[in-house]
């Protein structure tokens, strides 16, 4: 797939393998990461006018892009290297999902909006500050300038903190 060793990395310790720590990692069944796609094709796709954001970076020891991919976009491609304007961003997470699964799970119609009669889902974030903090080492560290996450009208994130013991959301079943 055209990856080398150096397109290896162990979350435990950070390390990008060489053959020999890949050969002794392999042996003892460790999990690694590959790196697989170029930064050169994220930004051409997140340029595209139907791309849509979201994130399914799983992994068994959790995966940066499950706290940090709407940061990500935020801060590295739209403020920091202009590949899409703030207002796509945004749009291409929150309204552009949204509209895709309305048809088939008609909550989905009071989802990304803000409007009379929609849920009260915001986040409310510094354009100059956000940026994703995760790492593979550290992969649910929360992002920076984010100021306030409301679910359903209720702050689970408050001037940056996580508010403990509420638990606002709702699953959307088609």
């Amino acid at each position: 797939m055209g990856i080398g060793y150096h397109d290896i990395l162990y979350p435990p310790t950070g390390e990008r393998l060489t053959r020999a720590s890949f050969q002794r990692l392999r042996r003892t069944g460790a999990v690694v990461v590959f790196f697989l796609i170029p930064d050169s094709i994220v930004r051409l796709a997140l340029g595209d006018s139907l791309v849509m954001v979201a994130s399914d970076g799983i992994s068994p020891h959790g995966h940066p892009r499950l706290a940090g991919t709407h940061a990500r976009v935020l801060g590295r491609y739209a403020r920091d290297s202009s590949v899409l304007s703030l207002m796509d961003a945004v749009r291409k997470m929150t309204l552009m999902p949204a509209q895709r699964l309305e048809r088939a799970a008609p909550a989905m119609r009071a989802k990304g909006r803000l409007q009379v009669g929609a849920d009260a889902d915001l986040t409310v974030f510094d354009p100059a500050t956000v940026l994703d903090r995760a790492t593979y080492e550290r992969p649910a560290q929360f992002s920076q300038g984010i100021i306030h996450v409301l679910v359903n009208g209720t702050f689970v994130v408050r001037n940056g903190a996580s508010v403990g013991g509420v638990y606002p959301g709702r699953a959307i079943r088609r």
